[in-house]
């Protein structure tokens, strides 16, 4: 491994406020496989961005605003002919570590999986599904996350919102390009969570803003329109959607296999469309034997007394679902990832109190970040690297303000401007975060023409909101990931 360290941080002994400067060290590895070997180096840090500063109208320079942390991985021998995939995770307030070590980047965490539980202290292997086979990786962390900061005298709140973080990771995106020449490159945006709402956004600000045209985007545990995943009073459209990973989520803890909890999800599709919808619309007008048969029915597909649902007026908030399911073998259930579970302090706790699927993967990615960043990528620094933090909240949604957050009208936007834009969607049966059902409802009603819409790509994974904390999954996700980079996927 070969280091430059020629971008250090000014003395600042003098007590003077330097300008900020780019802090990037530069390594070279190699990734071999079983019949291949990939060089390549990493370029990680952070980057200075500025913006255009106004004084009664008049133009007087450019001001720093922000240090991004960015980790770029560049194969050697490749030319502009080389995709470029720009990559972040979600939260708010998560860094892209997850994405990062998790499924593309060409080292990966050894976290374990639900029937295999690794303890501490982790580890760190190749990964060599790594999607830098293919396309060169940039990983991007939004202000507060990561090593990001606002500059010395900035406003971190600024950045706190919708539109102002999706601005700023799109001319990380613009700068990028242009330091590294690959305007003419093949481009993609691959976000996870509440990445797929910045992508989703970000793909309508580039081609507008900045007039850069997107070859793909990829959307893992997607959440595009938030008024179909909160519950709020009022909104059927949650309770809707929930209900097949909830029925997926009983099936998986009755013990069946992959193929019963498809057959599962299938049935609780077609209920929740066919009969749960039109039922919930029509409120107390429902008779006794209607209630009951429709308690019966929901009970058989998800698992809870029938009694609890009819309760509840067959409305199932999420975390009162995590905290019910198992209550009778004293657990809670997963948020992030259903298949996990954990005793709760209290056995009659309403709600979910804490989400062992976070537990579990916390741990090990901050773990192997923080040593790799140092002993691999050269990288130093003594702050706290944010991997999901709450110093970002309150998040501003102002643009919706008496309206539920979406990005549908971007995205169909998007795909209107350039109707060869390709779209793959990734789903996880057990992701109780963002369910699939919801995504799919929106992928549904997007504003573009049937032969745009019909491109889409979707896959599904018996997995987590994490879809790579499965092996299995991991596996087949990476090479799903990699033909739709290459153009040779499709339904």
């Amino acid at each position: 491994m070969t280091v430059d360290t020629a971008n250090e941080k000014p003395d600042t002994a003098t007590g003077d406020k330097p300008e900020p400067t780019d802090n990037l060290v530069t390594t070279n590895h190699t990734l071999t496989g079983s019949d291949w070997e990939l060089e390549y180096e990493a370029i990680t840090g952070t980057m200075v961005i500025n913006e255009e500063h106004l004084e009664d109208d008049t133009f007087s320079g450019h001001k720093p605003k922000a240090e991004v942390f960015v980790t770029s991985y560049i194969a050697k021998g490749g030319d502009s002919s080389r995709p470029v995939v720009f990559a972040f995770n979600g939260g708010p307030g998560s860094s892209s570590v997850w994405l990062h070590l998790g499924l593309f980047g060409p080292r990966r965490v050894l976290a374990g999986d639900v029937d295999d539980p690794q303890t501490a202290p982790y580890g760190l292997t190749d990964n060599t599904e790594t999607l830098l086979r293919y396309a060169d990786l940039v990983l991007i962390d939004p202000m507060t996350t990561g090593y990001t900061r606002s500059v010395v005298g900035g406003k971190p709140k600024e950045y706190h919102g919708y539109t102002r973080d999706r601005d700023l990771v799109g001319e990380v995106i613009r700068i990028w390009l242009g330091r590294h020449q690959r305007w003419l490159s093949p481009k993609f945006l691959a976000g996870e969570s509440y990445g797929t709402t910045r992508a989703a956004s970000l793909a309508g600000h580039l081609i507008t803003r900045h007039g850069i045209a997107l070859n793909g985007i990829i959307l893992i545990s997607a959440v595009l329109d938030f008024g179909t995943i909160r519950f709020t009073r009022g909104n059927d459209l949650p309770y809707i959607h929930f209900l097949p990973t909830y029925a997926a989520t009983a099936a998986y803890h009755q013990g069946l296999g992959v193929a019963e909890v498809e057959e599962r999800i299938e049935r609780a599709r077609r209920f929740a469309t066919d009969t749960y919808a039109p039922a919930l619309a029509r409120g107390s007008r429902l008779t006794a034997d209607e209630r009951s048969a429709l308690a019966g029915e929901m009970s058989e597909l998800i698992g809870l007394d029938p009694g609890y649902i009819e309760r509840a007026r067959f409305r199932i908030e999420h975390r009162h679902f995590f905290a019910e399911l198992l209550r009778d073998r004293g657990l809670d259930t997963g948020r992030l990832d259903t298949r996990f579970t954990m005793a709760p302090a209290n056995l009659n706790n309403e709600v979910q109190e804490t989400d062992p699927s976070h537990m579990f993967i916390f741990f090990p990615y901050t773990a192997a970040f923080n040593q790799y960043v140092r002993a691999e990528l050269d990288f130093h620094s003594d702050l706290e690297y944010e991997i999901l933090t709450g110093r970002v909240q309150p998040w501003s949604y102002k643009e919706f303000e008496g309206r539920a957050v979406t990005t549908t009208e971007e995205l169909s936007a998007a795909l209107r401007a350039q109707p060869d834009l390709r779209i793959y969607v990734g789903f996880g049966y057990y992701d109780a975060a963002t369910p699939f059902s919801a995504s799919e409802y929106v992928l549904d009603h997007l504003d573009v023409p049937d032969e745009v819409a019909d491109k889409i790509v979707r896959k599904y994974y018996p997995a987590g909101h994490m879809t790579y904390v499965h092996e299995e999954s991991r596996i087949v996700q990476s090479a799903d990931i990699a033909a739709f980079v290459r153009g040779e996927s499709g339904e």
